[in-house]
């Protein structure tokens, strides 16, 4: 199988006078793993079933290979839908809701045995062919709706929170098995979901959404990393922001900024007096002293959080904001309400934005 491009160009969508989508533009490369990210309503469901052709577009292109399909209907264009809920006709065996959109191919039945077959083998359900869906568990109900989409041959593979329903564990390992489908296949899959593990975890690249638009594409490390918003940052995984006031910048690209009685630096830019929102992820603030050159801030913690591997410990700032520590939960016994401490910040895991940034446009 071979995986298409896709170009979406200026995309709107409006239901009267609500946009729930507003003029996004994305590519994505044939054969990649590329995941749409957002909380309800930021138009992610949307923009794929105007990629499937289950919905026409208010304005703008879908290119897929180059071919504007905005105004091709689902069924002529290269793609194929799995859906959250997988639709799979209950009276109907495994192998005959795999095979069933093989009737409109022109086929021979030894054929579609075959390609049913080898997609049943895809999804490691070759063994449960003549099963009704209700006999099967959540999980061999999704790899059952994969292979009926997979079965076509589609060059997109377009996916609407397909785990959506399934418990954490079994979520975990088909996010491992769904990125080594789709590597062997070769197939383009946009993946819908507001699971920012699962992002993290298959994508190739991600696009982050809210309200309709696109706030950052990019690597999952570069999304999470180096967030471009302060709502990435903070939809992203979880994230300290704090406002800061900028102090002064020096000629190696520095920024000096004020956090209560306290004076830090990072690699950043802004004028002296503004004020700004510092960003830094929980895992990268430390409780002792390290070797790296770190900034320091003093407080005292208020309590802790345990969660199985790791425990955030909430640290109280002279300027009364609080800040998130994470840590090995073996290592955070040692602190309790009450504690003064000193929190430890390296300058690579601090970053400064706009102050407007919080709240998507």
């Amino acid at each position: 199988m071979r995986g298409g491009s896709v170009h979406v160009v200026n995309l709107h969508k409006s239901y009267g006078d609500v946009a729930a989508v507003r003029g996004i533009s994305v590519d994505v490369a044939a054969g990649e793993f590329f995941s749409l990210l957002g909380p309800s309503g930021c138009g992610k469901t949307t923009t794929l079933r105007m990629i499937a052709g289950f919905e026409a577009p208010t304005e703008g292109e879908i290119r897929i290979d180059g071919e504007d399909v905005a105004r091709v209907p689902a069924n002529d264009r290269p793609v194929n839908t799995v859906f959250q809920n997988y639709a799979l006709f209950p009276f109907m065996s495994v192998a005959d809701n795999v095979a069933f959109g093989l009737r409109y191919r022109k086929l021979s039945k030894a054929e579609a045995k075959a390609k049913v077959g080898e997609a049943l083998e895809m999804v490691r359900m070759e063994g449960y062919a003549k099963r009704k869906p209700g006999q099967l568990s959540g999980g061999q109900q999704q790899r059952v709706a994969l292979a009926r989409a997979i079965v076509l041959g589609p060059r997109v593979l377009l996916l609407d929170e397909p785990l959506g329903a399934l418990d954490a564990k079994l979520r975990k390992t088909l996010q491992i098995e769904l990125k080594a489908l789709q590597e062997s296949l070769g197939i383009t899959f946009i993946y819908v979901t507001h699971d920012q593990e699962e992002a993290l975890t298959m994508s190739d690249r991600l696009a982050v959404m809210a309200g309709g638009l696109i706030e950052q594409v990019g690597t999952p490390e570069d999304v999470y990393d180096a967030p471009a918003t302060a709502y990435v940052a903070d939809f992203l995984g979880s994230a300290n922001i704090l406002n800061v006031e900028v102090v002064g910048s020096s000629s190696e690209g520095r920024v000096s900024f004020r956090l209560g009685p306290d004076v830090l630096s990072c690699r950043g830019q802004g004028a002296a007096g503004s004020d700004m929102r510092l960003v830094v992820r929980p895992e990268r603030l430390l409780l002792e002293p390290t070797d790296e050159e770190a900034g320091t801030i003093d407080g005292t913690v208020t309590r802790t959080v345990y969660q199985g591997p790791t425990t955030d410990v909430l640290v109280r700032l002279a300027s009364g904001d609080e800040l998130v520590v994470r840590r090995p939960s073996e290592r955070a016994g040692q602190h309790a309400p009450g504690d003064k401490v000193t929190v430890h910040c390296r300058p690579d895991a601090m970053l400064l934005l706009p102050p407007g940034a919080l709240t998507s446009a």
